[in-house]
């Protein structure tokens, strides 16, 4: 269970995109439509 009053040490959590971007990777969509589209399909499932 997560505990909010201790923290785990580490200030700011940072991601290393760095492979991605030797990859000349990019998003096919953008996140707000990511999660529009699935708010959209978990709403389908109701």
């Amino acid at each position: 269970m997560f505990d909010a009053s201790k923290p785990d040490g580490t200030m700011r959590k940072v991601l290393d995109v760095s492979r991605l971007n030797a990859l000349h990777w990019q998003a096919s969509q953008s996140l707000s439509a990511g999660i529009a589209d699935t708010y959209k399909a978990y709403r389908s499932t109701l």
